[in-house]
């Protein structure tokens, strides 16, 4: 992992200068871009060949900064700073295929803008971990309306038992052709299993690793 300084701020980068595309990866509502969960991602691409850039919102660089917890940006801010990241990973590499994505609301707000950065920028497709469908307990929320429409191809990699839209919930919207499912068994937002399911969270996040690296080798 190396750690670079941008005009936007710093940024975490993991993988192969030559890595035949680059994935980049914003973080959730309410950890930074370095917590165990993307750390476990970005590795797991990284030992694949692809290259992930990781980066964080205001909000987080303040609270990184401060010690204190901030809440997020407005959205307006979450989406031009994604903005503003694929400007500088494009300007750095204008021939290198790009992926955008993240987790949990970095997720949300890259399936926002991909389908205008496809068609501006050349943005091939979209990685969202643990898509926030709904606030938790209010299943009628639903953030799912530009997920009908979608043209990008989008993967979605969702916990059977999250809270934000569990697996029975999620199969039973609308979504568009371009946006596939998969499924972490018995994970929660962050795919950590039930204790009783025999499984560990480290071999979800290896999974959720797995089906990313095929997302991405499809893209290709």
């Amino acid at each position: 992992m190396k750690a670079e300084i941008t005009t936007s701020g710093p940024c975490l980068i993991d993988g192969p200068l030559e890595a035949p595309a680059s994935v980049l990866l914003a973080h959730g509502a309410g950890a930074p871009m370095d917590s165990p969960f993307m750390a476990a991602i970005a590795g797991g691409l990284a030992e694949r060949g692809w290259r992930v850039v990781r980066f964080e919102f205001p909000y987080m660089a303040r609270s990184r900064e401060t010690g204190r917890q901030h809440g997020p940006d407005r959205m307006a801010v979450l989406q031009e700073t994604f903005r503003e990241q694929v400007r500088i990973e494009r300007a750095a590499n204008p021939e290198r295929p790009l992926v955008i994505g993240g987790k949990s609301m970095g997720g949300r707000v890259a399936s926002l803008l991909v389908d205008g950065l496809a068609a501006r920028d050349g943005v091939r497709g979209c990685l969202c971990l643990g898509y926030p469908f709904h606030p938790p307990g209010k299943p009628l929320q639903l953030r799912t309306e530009h997920l009908a429409a979608l043209q990008t191809p989008t993967l979605i990699v969702q916990g059977e038992r999250d809270s934000f839209g569990k697996r029975q919930e999620v199969e039973s919207y609308t979504l568009s052709s371009q946006v596939q499912l998969q499924w972490t068994p018995c994970g929660d937002h962050s795919f950590k299993p039930t204790r009783s399911s025999g499984l560990s969270e480290e071999q979800n996040l290896a999974a959720a690793v797995v089906f990313s690296h095929g997302f991405l080798g499809e893209l290709l």
